[in-house]
């Protein structure tokens, strides 16, 4: 059995808005809501769903940069919420992020040897140890030493995001987390990168986490899929389970809404109505925009099931034959 990395339990992030002229009344919103997963060692887990479902601030709750509201985060088998901060530190060391726009977390003012380099000074490695590291992740994001001395504005998007993957490998990660790689980049640019953070991944047995809204992109690298909702896991299984057999109202709904290529058939394609997400609800946070609502369905939060081997659904009526 696989190693599980990372071990979330019931965990949930609460947001408190004011309302009113001096914010007396507050509403609470959940961006992350009782939520449960296992990230095992050298699997790529894609974690999907609309803009507000809740994916950002679950990164940055693994990332240590957001506290949590309630339940359990284990990472490496370090409990996030209670250890020491010399522990979390030591553990965020551990994980790594490569965001979506490379040239808006690219310093302007620093060379590509300089972006790469700060990480292993901020850790303590010696300046020689720090260069030596450079050069064997400029080698392992295929790009030419002489790229060194290039300011970001001299690169491609493409290049760009590749110094930032090597910016995320000098620390020697377990983990990445990976915040819509691709979305910023010209798509004869997409499956570069994507082919690249594979290779690194097999390469270097990297434990990756996948946040975009890009259904592709997941069918594409991910071997497990978790499908987020106002905060909460509402399907997780198999990226080929998932994708091809949708069971949840809402997994379906993505699907539908992904443009189709041949344009006789776009004409069924659906869009998914907004809402305002994490607003607290007594019963199914879907119940408002699902076609096949019931009654206990407004009144009971369906509990997450395992409907076929392996492929988990929160939902009354989720189909099971």
């Amino acid at each position: 059995m696989s190693e599980a990395l990372i071990s979330i339990e019931n965990l949930s992030k609460e947001f408190s808005l004011g309302k009113g002229l001096f914010m007396r009344n507050k509403t609470a919103v959940h961006a992350v809501n009782d939520f449960s997963i296992c990230v095992n060692k050298g699997e790529i887990l894609g974690l999907i769903g609309e803009s507000g479902s809740g994916k950002t601030t679950l990164a940055r709750l693994i990332l240590g940069l957001t506290e949590s509201s309630g339940g359990s985060l284990r990472v490496l088998g370090v409990d996030m919420s209670r250890a020491a901060r010399r522990d979390i530190r030591r553990t965020r060391s551990h994980i790594a992020v490569v965001f979506q726009d490379p040239a808006a977390n690219l310093n302007p003012r620093q060379t590509v040897f300089g972006s790469i380099m700060r990480p292993l000074i901020i850790n303590g490695v010696s300046k020689e140890g720090a260069r030596q590291r450079v050069r064997e992740a400029m080698e392992m994001v295929k790009m030419d030493q002489r790229y060194l001395e290039s300011y970001p504005h001299q690169l491609s998007g493409g290049q760009q995001q590749r110094i930032a993957i090597a910016r995320a490998l000098v620390l020697k990660p377990d983990i990445m987390i990976l915040d819509e790689p691709t979305s910023a980049l010209d798509v004869s640019v997409q499956a570069q990168i994507l082919n690249l953070l594979l290779d690194l991944q097999q390469a270097l047995d990297l434990t990756y986490i996948v946040v975009t809204h890009d259904i592709n992109v997941i069918s594409y690298v991910s071997d497990r899929t978790a499908v987020m909702y106002m905060g909460r896991l509402v399907e997780h299984g198999e990226t080929g389970a998932v994708l091809d057999d949708p069971r949840h109202p809402y997994t379906k709904l993505l699907m539908d809404a992904v443009p189709a290529f041949d344009p006789s058939s776009r004409s069924n394609t659906a869009t998914i109505p907004m809402e305002e997400a994490g607003v607290a609800c007594k019963g199914c946070d879907m119940a408002s925009r699902c076609g096949k609502v019931q009654s206990n369905c407004r009144e009971q939060i369906p509990p997450l099931r395992e409907i076929t081997s392996g492929h988990f659904v929160a939902c009354h009526y989720a189909v099971t034959d």
